[in-house]
This record gives structure tokens, C-alpha cells and sequence, in this order.
């Protein structure tokens, strides 16, 4: 039975990589296509690729992801930087993929658009965020960032209804008591099983 459980839960290593590899590539995908948005986009012209469905637009957004809530830009900075840490704390629990592509995805989205909150004008903590992804019917004109912050809490919604926790578990399964136990007593000096 120790055995079953523990084939289900992944090393941590491999989920730490998976989101910093994630984090990582959202952060570049995000401020590479803002830099071309800014580079080959006029402010406020949009560009239509697929009719009302979706396109272009340059805008820069003072406020939180998909435009809302201009004039909190400090606060929405604060926030960012402090849900970043988190993730970046919480990270060392996680040993599920399904997990790892969660706080990924988030952190590389809030990242991104913290970057801009941070170093883009007006000034330092009062940037605004480069948004130029337009989707008409809706509404909303976002960016890379936003879009994988939104994938984030789509998968996030599905490993909370599967009942999947952070080590991969599903919710009513015991954790094998060796792999806690290793997890809270581990001795890197000698086997745990030799502590008093």
C-alpha cells in the first residue's frame, strides 16, 4: 500500500523545476510580446484579426488584470510582490504536477505585470501594464501575463473538485506514515529510523 502511494506522488525537485521552468517562460513570453506590442501597435487603434472575437490593442492599464480597478496602481503592486513571495515559499511543499502548473503559471503571470508596475511609466511602483490583447465580445484587453494567471485558476478549480493535494494525493487517501515521517524527521547525517 506505501508503495502505491508513493508511485502516485512525484519527486519535489521535479515539480520545483516545473514551476520555476513555467514561471520563467511566462515572464519571457509576457514582456517579449509587450515589447512588441508597444514596438509595431498604436495606442488606442485596434487591429482586428478575428473580428468581434478577438485582436489588437494597444492600452496601458493602471489598474489589475483585464483593465479593473484603475487607480490602486501602489496597491496592486504590494500585492503582487507579496503573492509572489508566497508562491515562492509554498513552492517547497508541492510534489504534484497539476500543482507545480498552478503556482507556475502564477507566479510567472504576476511577475510579469509586476515588472511593469515596477519599471515601466509613470514611475516606480505606479507603472502601468502594457495590455494589447483585445477580445471585443467580452470586453477585456489583456496580455500574456493575465491570460496565464487565468489559466492558472482554471486548473487550480479542477485539482480543488478532483480533491488532489499539494503532494499529489487525492483527498481521503492516508500519505504513506514512512513519507511523512521522512518528510518531518528526515537526519541527513544517518537513516531516520535510527532516531530515538
Amino acid at each position: 500500500m506505501a508503495e502505491a502511494g508513493r508511485t502516485r506522488r512525484r519527486p519535489r525537485g521535479g515539480a520545483i523545476l516545473l514551476v520555476v521552468g513555467l514561471a520563467v517562460g511566462v515572464v519571457l513570453v509576457d514582456q517579449l510580446t509587450k515589447l512588441a506590442a508597444i514596438t509595431w501597435l498604436t495606442e488606442g487603434v485596434p487591429v482586428r484579426v478575428l473580428g468581434p472575437v478577438a485582436g489588437f490593442q494597444l492600452e496601458r492599464n493602471a489598474g489589475a488584470a483585464y483593465s479593473l480597478g484603475a487607480g490602486y496602481t501602489w496597491i496592486f503592486a504590494i500585492v503582487a510582490a507579496a503573492v509572489a513571495v508566497f508562491i515562492i515559499v509554498a513552492t517547497r511543499r508541492i510534489r504534484s504536477l497539476g500543482w507545480a502548473t498552478v503556482f507556475g503559471l502564477l507566479l510567472g503571470g504576476t511577475i510579469g505585470n509586476l515588472a511593469d508596475r515596477l519599471f515601466r511609466e509613470p514611475s516606480f511602483g505606479m507603472g502601468h501594464v502594457v495590455d494589447f490583447i483585445a477580445i471585443p465580445w467580452l470586453g477585456f484587453i489583456c496580455n500574456a501575463a493575465d491570460i496565464a494567471i487565468t489559466a492558472a485558476m482554471v486548473v487550480f478549480v479542477i485539482l480543488i473538485l478532483l480533491g488532489r493535494g499539494l503532494d499529489g494525493s487525492r483527498r481521503g487517501d492516508a500519505a504513506p506514515a514512512e513519507e511523512a515521517a521522512e518528510d518531518a524527521d528526515r537526519d541527513p547525517a544517518g537513516d531516520p529510523g535510527d532516531r530515538p
